[in-house]
Formats: C-alpha cells, structure tokens, sequence
C-alpha cells in the first residue's frame, strides 16, 4: 500500500475537503470525461446526494461544484476570478466549456436531493451532460470519500487500495508491519516513508514538495493570526485568533505565567488555521479541511516553544505523520461523513502526535504508541456542525486536538513502546465505532450541537 505525503497532504481552499474540494475535483473530472467522449452536450446538471445534500450550503458545494465545471481546482483556486465567473454563469445561465456555452441554470440544474441517499458513501453526487433536447448523454457518480480524495463509482466497487503504480520499498499496510519492517531494516518510519516516496518522485520532489505544505500550513497560521472580524455564513462567529495571540504576546514579558499557558499557544495556532478555513481561504488538508489546524499546530508549537527544534526535521514530521494517516484512511477513514470527526480530528491529533514523537527522537515504537494514544481519546466524537458551517464545534476542537496530540507524544516518550492497544486495534475500533454511530452525528447537523444550538 502507497499512498503519497502529496496525496495525504493536499493545498486546497475551505471550507471543507470533502464537501468543496472535492466536488470541485470531481467537476473537474467530469470535465475531463466530457472531453474524452464521441458526444457534443448542450447542458450540464448535477445531484447532490447524502451530507453533500444536507449540509452542502454551508460548505459552498453548489458554489464549488459549479466552479469545477467551469474549470477551476483547488491547488490554482484564485477567489476573486471564482466571484466574477460565478456572477457571468448566475447572469448567463451557461458554463463555458473549452469555449463552447452549456446550459446551466444555477438554480435550478443543482439539485440537493434530501431523501436519496447514493449506496457508496454518505458524500454522493451525479454530474450529467445533456444534449439539445436536454436527455442525459453522459452521467458519472463521484464520491468525495474525505480529504479531497474523490472516486468515482466503478472505483470505489473496485476496492480501496487502487494504486497500480511501481512497487515501493516499503509496502505495509497496517502498523504492524510497518514496526517489523521498521526492525527489519534499522529504519526509521520516516526514513522508511522516505524511500517510498522518492521511489516515485524522486529526493528533489520530496524536498521541495514538503518545504511548499508547510510554508502554506504557515502562511495560513500568520494570516489568521492577524484577522479579525465576523466569519462568514450567517452563526456570526467572531473570529478570536488574533486577540488571544495579542493577549499572549503582551504577556511574553511578565516574569511569571502559568504553565498551563502553553496550552493556549497551541490552541490559538489552531484556531487561527480553522477560522481561515471557515473563511474560505487556503489551507492544506491534514488529513481534512474540518481538521486542518491540528497538524500547523503541533509543528508550531514545536518550533516555537521546544528548545533545540530545526526546521531541518519539519520533512520527518511530514513523512512520519504521512505514514499513520495512511493507515488510518486504508484500514478505516478519515471522513467525517462516514465515521464522525473520529476520523478527522481524531486522525489529525493521532498524525500529529506520531509527527512531534519522531522529531522529538523517538523510537518508532514510541512513535505508534504516540499515534494509538492521541486516537484512542477521541473514539466515538460526533460531527454535529451547527448549521452545517465548518465553525462551531470545529475550530476549538481542533486546538484540543493540538493539545492531545502534544500531551499523547510526551507520554508515549516517557514510555519504551510497549502498551496494551496496538495501534492497528484502535484504527478498527474507530472504522467499527463509525459503522455503528447514528447517521444523524455524521456530518448532517441533524443532531447533536446542530439541533441543540439555536442557529439563527
């Protein structure tokens, strides 16, 4: 099993990896189906199904789905060129496509469809292509699975592991192998991940690829700290990064504060990623939007906050972080949609913490005990986003994953390795928690904090 630090690690725009980016890829694939077929269209449609229905306005999927079929993707997103084009489709009611106009009524050839529920995973949609009398020509079915990976059906039947490129190294598929191959080769896990990754890309793409994640990951930590204002979306959240991060600046020169402090450090590095995301802005999946402000955290508080910490180590963070959530997503999910924020925040604190261990020298079976601690304490959290919004509980719940990603590193350093819950146990316990949890704490907002809070 392979799966790229680049695939896992991807720059997009929020607010939400599977509900903007990937509809907009998935359009963007559409588009390429389109221009693979003997057929001339006339129209575009398209059904959203699933929690890509139910809480599709407030992650834009309408706006983002409608964009991809105009050709834009999140890694080259350029906002105020998605406003004009936006505002010429709503006026014209066509998309041009490769210089020819298709119709498309914005309001009415987006469909949300509330009762039909597609049978492949919770975040469902159809694109389709009609011609002049308005039949359908072309219909493909795309599911946005989680961190902005995006199927179609046919692969999604063919089963999760579809890489069919060269062999890598270092092929394993569960934590398990992952420490005997780690023993069997004196390696660590990044180096191990390493190997693999430049056995497809080479050393040059490696090093280059994982200096642009972070400068983005920190380029987003930077502007929410200096933001304010009210988010978007109608909750009227104030943004609050930038005041606790003036307050903690002021007090840097205060001969005594409390060292719980540092726990607000942590968390406003996360807040400030997550109120960006909320935005709208541009931020990296790590390993989703919902929670993409753990993983900026964790990394900044260690070259903050650690004495001794060098930017020379960020690429073993990346890599060993990488490796834990590749296991997550093949042996489980990262879906918020098909197994609660578990899956998300959950993954990032896991990610994160095996991450920070690695830099911090630890052994690789510190490390999976790293990893297995930050996931284990947040089995069976709920996504239950009020009013769909990436907002309210996210952006604190990712600072609290910070925070135990942190604290699970420095326990599992104060250990050997050994524990009781393997790692690859509690990835299954959380993949079992997932299939057994209530649709309705699945990213719906039809329980939970969603239906407990008023809204509006």
């Amino acid at each position: 099993m392979f799966l790229s630090v680049f695939e896992m690690f991807k720059v997009g725009i929020g607010p939400s990896s599977s509900h903007t980016m990937g509809p907009m890829v998935a359009a963007a694939r559409f588009l390429d189906a389109m221009r693979a077929s003997p057929f001339r269209f006339s129209g575009l449609r398209a059904s959203l199904h699933g929690s890509l229905a139910f809480t599709g306005v407030g992650h834009a999927t309408d706006r983002a789905t409608i964009l991809g079929l105009a050709g834009f993707t999140p890694d080259t997103y350029d906002a105020d060129r998605a406003e004009e084009i936006l505002k010429r489709i709503e006026e014209a009611r066509v998309i041009d496509v490769d210089g020819t106009p298709l119709r498309f009524d914005p309001s009415t050839d987006i469909i949300f469809d509330y009762d039909t529920k597609l049978p492949g995973h919770a975040n469902g949609m159809m694109l389709m292509a009609t011609d002049a009398q308005g039949d359908v020509t072309l219909r493909e079915v795309y599911y946005s699975i989680g961190g902005g990976f995006v199927m179609t059906e046919a692969e999604l039947a063919a089963g999760k592991d579809t890489d069919e490129g060269a062999p890598v190294p270092y092929p394993f598929k569960s934590a398990a192998e992952m420490l005997e191959m780690s023993r069997a080769s004196g390696k660590t896990i990044a180096e191990m991940k390493r190997a693999n990754e430049e056995s497809r890309g080479g050393a040059e793409n490696l090093r280059a690829g994982s200096k642009r994640l972070w400068q983005v990951m920190n380029d987003c930590i930077q502007r929410g700290l200096e933001t304010d204002g009210i988010l978007p979306g109608g909750l009227g959240v104030k943004r609050r990064a930038k005041k606790i991060h003036d307050a903690l600046q002021a007090e840097r020169g205060m001969n005594q504060q409390a060292p719980h402090t540092i726990n607000d450090w942590m968390s406003v590095y996360a807040m400030a990623v997550n109120e960006e995301n909320a935005a709208g802005g541009q931020v990296v999946t790590a390993p989703t939007n919902g929670a993409a402000g753990v993983m900026p955290a964790v990394l900044r508080y260690y070259l903050d906050h650690v004495p001794g910490a060098s930017e020379n180590r960020i690429e073993d963070f990346l890599l060993t972080a990488a490796a834990i959530g590749g296991l997550v997503k093949f042996n489980a999910s990262i879906s918020g949609a098909e197994a609660g924020c578990q899956a998300e925040v959950g993954s990032a604190a896991a990610m994160s913490a095996a991450g920070l261990c690695a830099v911090l020298g630890g052994t690789p079976e510190q490390v999976e005990n790293a990893a297995e601690i930050a996931l284990e304490h947040h089995l069976g959290m709920t996504c239950d986003p009020v009013r769909g919004l990436v907002q309210v509980p996210c952006i604190e719940r990712n600072g609290l994953g910070a925070i135990k990603a942190v604290s699970a590193a420095s326990l599992a350093l104060r250990g050997d390795g050994t524990h009781l819950v393997p790692l690859d146990a509690c990835i299954e316990t959380m993949r079992q928690t997932g299939a057994d949890m209530s649709e309705k704490y699945k990213e719906t907002s039809l329980g939970g904090l969603a239906v407990n809070v008023p809204n509006c």
